[in-house]
């Protein structure tokens, strides 16, 4: 289970992957999960993630001579594909008798374009793929394999590509073993960071899938569609035990789910199972900004949330009735309130170049993120992505500047939109990124109350020194 060489502490498994600039690196969780599956069905299994350690291909070669794997899975995303490829041509190259899969977004959406790039890649696994690679896997320990078995696979057959049945999405998720068994046994946890989190962190998820249709949202448009499927409250409070128990250095546990707020009542009973157990561990999750209910925010905070990642997008209310966003601007200022009132932090992300934008709404999003103030901020051009409407707007308009996907970032790894409409071109609006990133957290009101926070709380302070010390040369150093 690779997740390949690219650039050093590239993510991604990020919804924009990338090499941030606040230091955040993500681990390679769903490849771990399916790692989960895999082992638990019995087979030995190695979990590989190179951007994390710095690993070249040689390494790659050399682990895979020693492990002689019958199956190599290969992560992939959209700015790093051709090098993933790359990858897989050099593993085939040395190793023919390997069968090479390749998992992730980007050829989900592009499985036919991609499989058919090299005759190295031996199959794609398309969509959701814990269940669709444990199936591989016993197919390809049979002496005759029956690969037309395999639903969610398309696959190489004697020069000809074969699509099978998609599989369907995985509904009983407690079935999938801890991703933090996966991490304790395979990973360096120390190796991954959160700039808005607690050091070091665990990331797992609750639930699959997003009701919501914001367009420019990679992973329900590509790999785990729009129902929401949760794990048991029961299961994910024990794995909360496991982590305090298995992993107490640990200080934070991150909930990734796309929407982890969307259910109150699975997110109440989860919180009321958290209180009764007595959760010391922090946690953090993605959220929505309308969620304006008082008491579960308040409840939220006495289990032990620290934290919410929220996706305001922009502060124009059209911007976000054209992205489809489903927020009012009115719920999103009572939202941030709210959180304030009860002491639960926000990380605020906000995405500028959307459909309608101008140079007048960006600052209008600028100065709605200096107004509401979250503890931090990140600021970021529209990224488009195979598979979502957003691409598919952008490519029919003509505003996508290439389709060589190595152009979606720039020499560093960092995030290069490809995206010009006639308003805003993108050097433009990268440009208004580093500039409003400078403005928000340049602020002395900003940088008081930060010292203040550090002063009160080592943890925090600690979090603060790290992210400020990547943040500078982009901050005060950059021109």
């Amino acid at each position: 289970m690779l997740n390949p060489p690219f650039m050093k502490r590239f993510s991604r498994e990020s919804r924009s992957p990338a090499v941030t600039k606040s230091g955040t690196f993500y681990y390679p969780m769903w490849l771990a999960y399916a790692t989960g599956v895999l082992e638990r069905a019995g087979f030995e299994t190695k979990l590989i993630d190179a951007p994390a350690k710095g690993l070249k291909i040689e390494d790659i070669l050399t682990i895979v001579k020693s492990f002689k794997p019958k199956l190599v899975v290969i992560n992939t995303s959209t700015p790093s594909i051709n090098k993933d490829i790359e990858c897989a041509n050099k593993i085939k190259e040395t190793f023919p008798e390997i069968f090479v899969t390749l998992v992730g977004r980007h050829v989900s959406a592009l499985f036919q374009e991609t499989i058919e790039l090299s005759e190295s890649i031996d199959a794609i696994a398309v969509g959701e793929y814990d269940y669709t690679i444990r199936d591989l896997a016993f197919e390809l320990s049979n002496n005759s394999p029956n690969l037309y078995s395999v639903k969610g696979i398309v696959w190489r057959n004697n020069g000809k590509i074969i699509k099978n049945e998609l599989r369907e999405y995985i509904y009983d998720l407690d079935k999938i073993p801890f991703v933090s068994e996966i991490y304790m046994k395979h990973l360096d946890i120390y190796d991954y960071f959160y700039a808005h989190s607690r050091y070091p962190i665990v990331v797992i998820v609750s639930g699959r899938g997003c009701p919501y249709q914001c367009f420019y949202c990679c992973y329900p448009q590509t790999m785990f569609g729009h129902k929401l499927r949760l794990r048991s409250p029961e299961n994910i409070a024990k794995e909360f035990e496991y982590i305090a128990k298995n992993l107490p250095f640990v200080k934070e546990i991150m909930i990734e789910d796309d929407t982890f707020t969307v259910n109150k009542k699975h997110v109440e009973e989860l919180c009321d199972l958290l209180i009764k157990k007595g959760n010391k561990i922090p946690f953090s999750a993605n959220s929505r900004a309308d969620l304006t209910d008082y008491r579960i925010l308040k409840k939220l905070k006495k289990a032990g949330c620290r934290l919410l990642c929220v996706g305001y997008e922009s502060g124009n209310q059209q911007i976000l009735d054209n992205i489809k966003k489903n927020l009012k601007l009115k719920q999103a200022i009572e939202f941030t309130k709210l959180c304030k009132k009860v002491g639960i932090l926000i990380h605020g992300c906000f995405m500028v170049g959307n459909p309608g934008e101008t140079k007048e709404t960006l600052e209008e999003t600028l100065e709605f993120a200096k107004r509401i103030n979250p503890d931090t901020v990140q600021f970021y051009p529209l990224m488009v992505y195979p598979g979502t409407e957003a691409y598919r707007w952008t490519k029919n308009k003509g505003y996508l500047v290439t389709e060589n996907y190595s152009y979606w970032l720039n020499e560093e790894g960092e995030h290069n939109t490809v995206v010009n409409n006639p308003q805003l071109n993108s050097e433009y609006l990268l440009r208004f990124c580093d500039r409003a990133r400078r403005e928000f957290y340049l602020r002395p009101k900003y940088i008081i109350g930060k010292i203040r926070q550090s002063l009160k709380d080592f943890s925090e302070g600690y979090r603060n020194l790290k992210s400020f010390r990547r943040f500078v040369k982009y901050l005060i150093l950059r021109k």
